[in-house]
């Protein structure tokens, strides 16, 4: 055999023991906790035929004192490279937890620290698919210094490319910091779970007894803590609908979102609109109903659906073009501001302006929530950081109020003067320092409390505030406002609100970065 037939061979030899390498005892294993291996979520994450794997065979980091087992195997517990979604380009690292837990050691790092430097330099999005027993003991500090360098690298490129955290397993310790860095984390119900202190450190600290899906797992995450943006089932929905998220979103932050075409039948003057706010100005709706009418049919993709459901955040299309949606939800807390809606409104609206995004704010807000427990815990300071992203974003900005605007909360909620672009009103819009209540309750004590009937004095008081100072008319003939609208031409202003907004240009004050209340 001559040397180029040796050299072949050796080739197809090492193939062959990669291909070896990742047997079906291991794939059943996966399986067996309703989990993929790294490479069928790869499979099923890109387009087919489309990924190129980067660094297949390298080996683990040698170790300078024998301590525990290094298994050696080829790509170190994890695949990198990238590929196409969608027919645009993507690059992604998948945890292997079949290779020694998918753990992380300094080859391990590398890799991934080497896709993410790729990414940044081609302006593509970059996706972690994460199932890791953490740190690689055995390697000591040169795995926590790789853990570092990957959360160096996110930093970078925050508000350049985009970048998604899918959690497909475990994540623990220093491990979680790299989803809460990226934009957005997709999480699996049951199977993934992430958490600074584990289960065992909570019992022998605190000796709380809990699961690891008690204290770390997908619902507790996107209900409570935040973390995660989106849940799914199983890992099938979740890459799918990661995939339909990315479609939203532009490769970096000089391109603009991907525009899809769109039923050029679709009305634009939508009746329905006029019904769905009712009389009574305390009574809940939903205003998806609102959302979803609006914009293009069936495009309206939430995020953090389950965290401070007070405030709607996501995106949607109208056109065929991508904006961001933010609402306050009449039905949960009468749609009221709070510490975690706040803080959930203000991340997204810095992601939509990152990302040249449009901001279309739905506004039905009766103020900040009160309470000792609000006030204590900062309401105020987490207020502020929603009225800094608003006034900080220069993307497009427009705003319809569809009822209630009532004080700070007003201002917050991109009013005009806070650099909104274009602000409308419906006709059942009230928009006043306080409500007609709280306000006659004030102006009007002394006459309530010596009133023969002050429940009938208060009525009228209250109707007469509403009528005089809290209907959007008096706002609209004061310039406060750009106009009050016929509920049913809605999507119709928008759109040619966008259409002029389309070459907006602000010149930002020369400065390293503000600094936003955190």
């Amino acid at each position: 055999m001559d040397l180029a037939g040796k050299a072949y061979k050796a080739f197809l030899e090492r193939q062959e023991a990669l291909e070896k390498q990742y047997s079906t005892k291991n794939a059943e294993k996966q399986h067996s906790k309703g989990k993929l291996t790294a490479h069928e979520r790869i499979t099923l994450l890109f387009d087919p035929g489309t990924f190129e794997e980067i660094d297949a065979f390298v080996t683990p980091a040698s170790q300078p004192v024998e301590f525990g087992k290094v298994e050696r195997t080829f790509g170190d517990g994890v695949i990198v490279g990238h590929g196409k979604i969608n027919g645009r380009l993507v690059f992604a690292y998948a945890q292997d937890f079949t290779i020694m837990g998918g753990s992380l050691g300094l080859v391990h790092s590398k890799k991934i620290t080497k896709i993410q430097e790729m990414a940044l330099k081609m302006g593509a999005p970059i996706i972690g698919m994460m199932d890791s027993g953490g740190a690689r003991i055995q390697e000591g500090v040169a795995s926590l210094s790789g853990y570092a360098s990957i959360f160096q690298n996110i930093i970078q490129s925050s508000g350049i490319i985009p970048q998604i955290s899918v959690i497909l397993g475990p994540a623990a310790g220093g491990a979680v910091y790299s989803p809460a860095l990226t934009d957005f984390v997709f999480m699996v119900n049951s199977t993934s779970y992430m958490f600074v202190t584990g289960p065992n450190v909570v019992k022998e600290v605190l000796n709380e007894e809990v699961s690891s899906d008690g204290l770390g797992g997908a619902e507790v995450h996107a209900r409570k803590s935040g973390v995660a943006h989106m849940i799914y089932d199983d890992e099938e929905n979740t890459i799918l609908a990661l995939k339909k998220f990315l479609s939203y979103l532009p490769s970096n932050n000089v391109e603009n979102p991907p525009i899809v075409e769109t039923n050029s039948n679709e009305n634009d003057i939508i009746e329905k609109l006029r019904d769905i706010v009712p009389d009574d100005p305390n009574k809940a709706y939903d205003v998806k109903d609102v959302i979803n009418l609006v914009v293009d049919k069936n495009s309206f993709f939430e995020t953090s659906e389950l965290f401070a459901p007070n405030l709607i955040t996501g995106f949607a299309r109208l056109k065929g073009k991508t904006i961001g949606i933010v609402a306050n939800q009449p039905k949960v807390l009468a749609g009221v501001l709070d510490i975690n809606s706040s803080t959930k409104g203000a991340r997204f609206i810095r992601f939509c302006d990152a990302f040249n995004i449009p901001i279309l704010t739905f506004e039905d807000v009766p103020g900040f929530l009160p309470g000792v427990d609000q006030e204590h815990a900062g309401i105020i300071r987490h207020g502020a950081k929603l009225l800094f992203a608003y006034s900080e974003a220069t993307v497009p900005k427009i705003t319809i109020i569809l009822r209630k605007a009532y004080g700070g909360a007003f201002i917050v909620m991109n009013s005009k003067f806070l650099g909104g672009d274009f602000s409308f009103a419906w006709p059942t819009a009230e928009i006043a320092v306080m409500g007609p209540d709280g306000a006659v309750a004030i102006l009007y004590k002394r006459e309530i409390s010596e009133s023969k009937n002050p429940a009938e004095l208060k009525k009228e008081l209250v109707k007469k505030y509403r009528d005089k100072i809290a209907n959007p008319f008096i706002a609209d003939e004061s310039g406060y406002i750009d106009e009050v609208i016929d509920p049913a031409l809605t999507r119709k202003k928008i759109l040619s609100a966008l259409e002029a907004l389309n070459n907006k240009w602000v010149k930002v004050p020369a400065r390293k970065h503000g600094n936003m209340p955190l």
